[in-house]
Formats: C-alpha cells, structure tokens, sequence
C-alpha cells in the first residue's frame, strides 16, 4: 500500500539526507560484494557491517543497506540464469534516491494519527504526517506487515507499505 509523506521543511532534509547516505552506503557495499565476490546476505554482513557503522548508519539500517544489496545480486543473477539479462561487468549500483526498506525497528506507523516516526541520519524523526483514505488507513491498521519502504518520485515522498491482505 502505497500512501504520501507531508514531512516539514526540515523533516524532509532528513528523508533526503537519509535516503542519500542509505544509497551511498549501498554503493560501498557493492563495490565490496563486488570485489569480495561476496554476495550472500550473512557473509557480506562480515565484509560490510563495520564500513557501514563508520559511515554513519545505525546497527538496523546498516543490515537493510547490506539486505538490499545482497537481494539486487540476487535478482540479476537470477535475471541472468533465465537469459532475460547479460552477466554483470562492474557492480550494481544505486542512484542517490533509490527506495530504502525499513523495518518495524527503525519505523512504526501512527494509523490513527497518520504519522510516521522513522530513523534518520539525524536521529528518530516524530510525527512526519502522511495522507490516505479511511479504507487504506483500515487496511495499514490491520494487515500491514514487514517492511515500508521509503521512496521520493516526482518530488514526492512516498512510504509504500507491505499489507497482507487475505483473500
């Protein structure tokens, strides 16, 4: 489920240098899964973690940054097996605003009160508003689960949220 983020001036800074720092992170963690030829989740975290500590990101966001790395090799090594693509030549990488997971450790919903609290560079930032009908708020409230994933298009800040939503 898809909903809109309404962040202050200063609350969108820190989306912005959030998602900026999460990217340039997952750059790093490439080039090291690159060289390394570590892609595994686990074993890259041995390679990564400590890198990714010294650049600024809390223990949480560090294993989402190395999660989301090992999960790109994943796909195009997949992507490769069915010939849909060619092998890489170089390592993956990130644009300066790509999505970044969150988890419920670093993110917790105020349904109600539609706001958000998410961590930051800067630290834990409160009562970011977000906008949505009554009908998607009913179904974030009871079935949301796992991961949100922050996300900036079109000028837009976006959490599109992970639902389970029985048949």
């Amino acid at each position: 489920m898809q909903v809109r983020l309404f962040p202050t001036p200063a609350q969108e800074a820190a989306l912005a240098d959030t998602l900026r720092l999460c990217n340039e992170a997952a750059n790093l963690v490439s080039r090291i899964a690159w060289t390394t030829q570590t892609f595994r989740n686990y074993d890259l975290r041995i390679h990564a973690y400590g890198q990714l500590k010294d650049v600024g990101l809390s223990a949480q966001p560090a294993q989402q940054v190395i999660k989301k790395v090992s999960d790109a090799y994943t796909t195009v090594k997949a992507q490769v097996r069915a010939k849909l693509r060619k092998p890489l030549t170089k390592p993956i990488g990130f644009r300066r605003d790509a999505a970044q997971p969150f988890d419920d450790r670093c993110l917790s919903w105020q349904v109600e009160a539609r706001t958000v609290s998410i961590w930051t560079t800067g630290g834990r930032t409160k009562g970011v508003a977000f906008g949505c009908s009554d009908e998607q708020a009913a179904a974030l409230a009871a079935y949301r689960k796992g991961e949100s994933d922050l996300v900036h298009r079109d000028g837009m800040w976006l959490l599109i949220a992970t639902c389970d939503i029985p048949d």
